[in-house]
C-alpha cells in the first residue's frame, strides 16, 4: 500500500512549516504497517518562500500557476504515485492518531473515501459553535471538510477530480461525486471523530463579519454563483495571510 499526502500551498510560509513537521511526523503511523508514503506540496504561484519550505522538509514540490485551490489538489495528485491520496490544507496539523484512524478505515475494505471532525486553534465561543454545527452537518451529511480529505486515487481521477468551474466549497462538489460512485460499488464515505484535525482560525482575525456575513449573502441570493468567481471568493485568494 502506497499513500500520497497532497498538501496544496499558496503564500503559507508562516503556517507550513507546522503542517509539514506535523505530516512527516504522522506517517509513522503508515510506516508501522509497511506502507510506503509520499508527500506532495503544489506551489500554487506562491510569492513567498513556500516552494523552499517544502523542499527543505523534504516533500516533492509542484508548481500549479493558476491561484485555484481545487486546480492545486488537482495538479499535486497527478504527481502523485500512491493507492489513496490525502490532502491535507497547508494551515492544518494532522496527528498520528487520525492517520492510524486513516490506516485503519482504508484496512476494512468498506470506504472509498472520507475525511474527518475539525476543530479551530483559538477559543472564541462563537467560532466554536459554528465548528459544531460544521462537523454535525458533516457527520450527517458525509460531507468530507476540505483541509483533509482522503480517497483511492483511481476513484478520484475516475470522476475528475476537483471540479475547476469552483473556488471555494469545491470539497462539496466532491464529497457529492464521490458518495455516488461509492453507492455504485457498494462502498461508503466515512468521517473520523475520534481525533479532530486542528486547522487555523485566521479567516475569522483577517476578515471582518460583515465581509464574510457579505459573501455569504451573495451566495445564497447568487444561487452559488459567487463560487465560480475568484474575486468574489478573495478571503480565499486575496493572498492575505
Amino acid at each position: 500500500m502506497k499513500i500520497s499526502v497532497v498538501v496544496p500551498a499558496f503564500n503559507e510560509e508562516k503556517l507550513l512549516p507546522a503542517t509539514l513537521a506535523s505530516i512527516r511526523n504522522a506517517s509513522e503511523s503508515f510506516a508501522k504497517r509497511n506502507w510506503q508514503t509520499e508527500w506532495i506540496v503544489c506551489d500554487n504561484n506562491s510569492r513567498d518562500r513556500t516552494a523552499e519550505i517544502a523542499r527543505a522538509h523534504h516533500f516533492q514540490v509542484v508548481f500549479e500557476p493558476v491561484n485555484q485551490i481545487g486546480r492545486a489538489r488537482n495538479t499535486g495528485a497527478q504527481a502523485a504515485t500512491g493507492d489513496w491520496l490525502i490532502f491535507v490544507d497547508a494551515d492544518s496539523c494532522p496527528t498520528a492518531e487520525l492517520f492510524e484512524d486513516v490506516a485503519s478505515a482504508i484496512s476494512t475494505g468498506r470506504y472509498l473515501a472520507g475525511g474527518c471532525t475539525v476543530r479551530l486553534d483559538g477559543s472564541a465561543p462563537v467560532l466554536g459553535s459554528i465548528v459544531r454545527l460544521w462537523n454535525a452537518i458533516s457527520r450527517v451529511c458525509k460531507y468530507a471538510a476540505g483541509s483533509f480529505i482522503f480517497c483511492e486515487a483511481e476513484a478520484f481521477r475516475e470522476i475528475g477530480g476537483f471540479n475547476l468551474e469552483l473556488f471555494a466549497s469545491e470539497e462539496l462538489d466532491l464529497s457529492r461525486r464521490l458518495k455516488k460512485l461509492a453507492r455504485r460499488r457498494r462502498k461508503r464515505l466515512v468521517i473520523l471523530t475520534r481525533h479532530p484535525l486542528l486547522t487555523s482560525s485566521r479567516k475569522v482575525h483577517l476578515y471582518s463579519l460583515r465581509e464574510h456575513l457579505v459573501f455569504l449573502l451573495r451566495t445564497v441570493v447568487g444561487f452559488g454563483k459567487p463560487l465560480k468567481s475568484a474575486e468574489a471568493c478573495y478571503t480565499w485568494y486575496d493572498g492575505r495571510r
